[in-house]
């Protein structure tokens, strides 16, 4: 066997039991960090909490390598959740991209060592501007510490790797240091579920948080009759809508009943076309406000098996929400 063939053969790798074991201590260590973490939070969390929440630009957040992947995911975070963000990679802000760091902004970086040569600009640049610094490292005294307004200082815990080197506890800890950050923020600036959802348009999580208003049809488009309309009139409305219902209205134009395929099936005779709408409906139907959340509104249609809910306004209907509406919005 040649030098090269010895060298690529693949090691055995371990028995089932030991995988597991390993597993088991590396999150066991993890968490671990995580419990010192939350015990060492205190006034320098609360100043950087404070730094953070006063910026009138945005919060520009930048590492290098695996601190680097963190920082962009705490960017995305803070984003989302109402404070306006962005990831700077370090090495690209030393060939011009400075220039999106400007006063009024914040900085938040990421060094386990605090001594990432990378960061020396971005921290020379908010010296020079009077640009706040948070930063968030393992050692204290270091460059990226010494220069901090606010000093996030990571807990002693040691690495999960078996080598103590690779980034493992350190890198759970600042990410879970920004998601703290980042929801702190989040309830001290009154962040909604409704501007929640307008930065979170798309996919499941945007359609659970989207309200009836946002999907139910129009007035106009509304299968109503009058009380009194003959039930032969009634079937020609319900059939062309395709809703597969007709709202009651009374004089004052409030919902009074619906009457519903089910409804037609249990009065079906030779006299029901002749009999007027009030006869055959289903008095004081379920209805939401266009204010609800659709998720709401499905789960109201599952439970008592129903397709469709009249959104009304006092009594007065002003949309109708059908179960395919709340399905093609991504709602299950």
């Amino acid at each position: 066997m040649s030098g090269i063939e010895s060298l690529s053969s693949p090691v055995p790798a371990p028995e089932a039991a030991e995988a597991l074991g390993i597993a088991r201590t590396v999150l066991a260590i993890e968490v671990q960090g995580l419990q010192a973490l939350a015990q060492s939070l205190g006034a320098a969390f609360l100043r950087a909490v404070d730094l953070l929440a006063a910026t009138r630009g945005r919060v520009v957040v930048s590492g290098m390598g695996k601190s680097g992947h963190v920082a962009r995911k705490i960017a995305g975070t803070l984003a989302s959740t109402g404070c306006p963000a962005q990831f700077v990679h370090p090495g690209e802000a030393s060939h011009g991209d400075l220039g999106m760091v400007v006063r009024g902004d914040s900085l938040l970086l990421l060094s386990n060592s605090g001594e990432t040569a990378e960061l020396s600009d971005l921290i020379a640049h908010a010296k020079r501007f009077d640009i706040p610094l948070v930063a968030i490292t393992a050692r204290q005294p270091s460059t990226l510490a010494d220069a901090a307004d606010a000093l996030l200082l990571l807990p002693p815990v040691k690495e999960a790797c078996a080598i103590g080197m690779a980034p493992t506890t350190s890198t759970t800890m600042m990410m879970a240091l920004g998601d703290a950050l980042a929801v702190v923020l989040m309830a001290r600036a009154g962040f909604s579920p409704d501007r929640f959802q307008e930065l979170h348009p798309g996919g499941r999580l945007g359609g659970a948080l989207r309200r009836a208003r946002d999907l139910m049809h129009p007035p106009e488009a509304l299968p109503l009759v009058q009380t009194g309309t003959p039930m032969a009139d009634v079937l020609i409305e319900i059939s062309a809508r395709s809703f597969g219902c007709a709202g009651v209205v009374d004089q004052r134009g409030d919902l009074v009943g619906v009457i519903t395929d089910g409804d037609l099936r249990r009065h079906m005779s030779a006299a029901m076309l002749a009999q007027p709408a009030r006869q055959i409906m289903t008095p004081s139907p379920r209805t939401i406000e266009p204010g609800l959340f659709a998720s709401a509104a499905l789960r109201i249609m599952n439970e008592a098996k129903i397709t469709c809910l009249f959104v009304v306004e006092g009594r007065r209907p002003v949309g109708l929400l059908h179960i395919h509406d709340c399905l093609r919005a991504g709602i299950a």
